[in-house]
């Protein structure tokens, strides 16, 4: 099992190396559209219109996409107090309970996002002429990508691998 979740941990690895590499594409083409933006305004006066919308589409899928390598890493949000004091095996167990919610948080992430996207497939952007179904799209992909790193983190405490949170170390990915 524990060759297995070996395997399975470099795949994720990868998965979650080009999700944080598009993410931070995202961060900066989002800053190259603002900046496009100001000059074109206050320079040329000329102002774009596609240049905002395109921006906050891109922050979500570098928002959405890095929140989900967090995750992996053991780096989303936790109150650890009592973890401290707790034996090894209750706070594998606590772990586990918060990654099962992070999991169940992940499916909302999915169902709602897909939800959303759908009803507004038929709405077209107008300053981008694309469908409105592309602003929750990384919504979707990032619950994807949460609810994949929260299973492999289990499997992996199941397997008894580490993770890496709470300065936990991975195996080599």
């Amino acid at each position: 099992m524990q060759i297995l979740m070996t395997r399975v941990a470099r795949a994720t690895g990868l998965t979650a190396r080009v999700a944080l590499w598009a993410s931070a594409a995202g961060l900066v083409l989002m800053t190259a559209f603002i900046t496009i933006q100001v000059f074109f305004r206050y320079v040329l006066n000329d102002s774009q219109a596609w240049t905002e919308p395109a921006s906050v589409m891109l922050m979500g899928w570098f928002i959405f996409l890095g929140a989900a390598v967090g995750i992996r890493e053991g780096y989303h949000l936790s109150f650890d107090v009592l973890l401290y004091v707790l034996p090894q095996r209750a706070k594998l167990a606590l772990y586990s309970v918060s990654d099962a919610v992070v999991i169940a948080f992940g499916v909302g992430m999915i169902w709602f996002g897909a939800e959303l996207a759908e009803k507004t497939a038929g709405n077209k952007l107008p300053s981008l002429g694309i469908s409105g179904a592309f602003d929750f799209l990384p919504l979707v992909a990032g619950g994807i990508l949460i609810v994949l790193f929260s299973l492999e983190r289990l499997a992996r405490r199941a397997a008894g691998l580490p993770t890496a949170r709470f300065g936990e170390t991975d195996p080599e990915t």
